[in-house]
């Protein structure tokens, strides 16, 4: 199983180590290039200078292109700073001690890490010995064998998790997306909205809507329910539409086409720019595989429209 080694500000990890765990984290970047892992893969967490040691990890769930507005609206202090100007000033200087060409857009590249744990820096675990201090940004390891094995086993031995996580020897288990991975961690609201955004397109479901600022990501079944924070349970939807699916008023038939129902029109009087909606089907994902779960769609039908 291979891991990755990622070098991080002190000050991210010290911003998110004083809150409990584990949690969402996002990892971001300065610039806008990919980083390819697959989903699940282990994500440890090394300090810069003046310390060396790495301070905790968490799991690779995915990787987005955000503007800065929308990561810290989504992720908030779990960006690793405390507000929005701050982001944009250690962006800022990041980008002009390495060069870096600011985007017009103000986005930035994020790793989304799910279930992250810091650890107090009386258990910080020493490096790879053969960690090269010219390493800037990270580093794929091996964590079955040698270094890597030893680094990854002393950061199992400091977390007391609220379910099993896996031994350096497990094998492959189903995978929540991508590739098959060791482990399926639990993502949180954070990562959630962002997935399904991306999955949609960043587009409205019903109305096809663009803009960002006013799109949604929906639970199909609230998490506060029995939902989860899947894919396969969101939808993105434009704001108002989604206050009428949390209420009652539209819901998503078996065919996967918006339904408006009648109580709109008796309740409110009016709805006319919805009922031109009704039976329209609802743009999904290219990946069928992330297609609304029907029976959480089901549930929604059964358990909050109005009819």
């Amino acid at each position: 199983m291979d891991g990755f080694i990622a070098v991080t500000d002190p000050g991210w990890y010290e911003r998110l180590a004083s809150a409990p765990g584990p949690r969402d984290a996002n990892f971001w970047r300065p610039s806008s290039r990919r980083v390819l892992l697959n989903a699940g893969t282990p994500f440890l967490f090394k300090l810069k200078s003046p310390h060396h040691a790495i301070a905790g990890f968490g799991w690779f769930a995915s990787f987005s292109v955000l503007p800065d507005w929308l990561a810290w609206e989504t992720f908030g202090t779990a960006n690793g700073v405390e507000d929005l100007d701050v982001l944009r000033e250690r962006l800022r200087r990041i980008q002009d001690g390495a060069r870096i060409e600011s985007d017009p857009q103000g986005r930035i590249g994020c790793c989304l890490i799910a279930e992250s744990r810091f650890f107090a820096p009386e258990e910080w675990v020493r490096p790879p010995r053969d960690w090269s201090p010219r390493t800037q940004t990270g580093a794929t390891y091996d964590l079955s064998t040698g270094e890597g094995l030893r680094v990854w086993t002393d950061c199992l031995a400091r977390v007391a998790p609220d379910r099993p996580l896996p031994s350096v020897a497990d094998d492959v288990s189903a995978p929540r997306y991508g590739a098959p991975s060791l482990y399926r961690p639990r993502l949180g609201q954070g990562i959630f909205r962002v997935q399904v955004l991306d999955a949609y397109g960043r587009a409205c479901s019903v109305t096809r809507e663009h803009s960002l600022p006013v799109l949604e990501a929906a639970h199909i079944q609230p998490y506060a329910r029995g939902g989860s924070h899947e894919v396969r349970n969101g939808l993105v939807l434009r704001s108002d539409i989604h206050r009428l699916f949390d209420r009652g008023y539209v819901t998503v038939d078996e065919q996967c086409r918006f339904v408006v129902g009648r109580r709109l029109k008796e309740d409110f009087e009016n709805g006319r720019s919805y009922y031109a909606h009704h039976g329209q089907p609802l743009q999904l994902p290219e990946r069928g595989a992330l297609h609304p779960s029907g029976p959480a769609l089901s549930w929604h039908r059964e358990q909050v429209f109005l009819g």
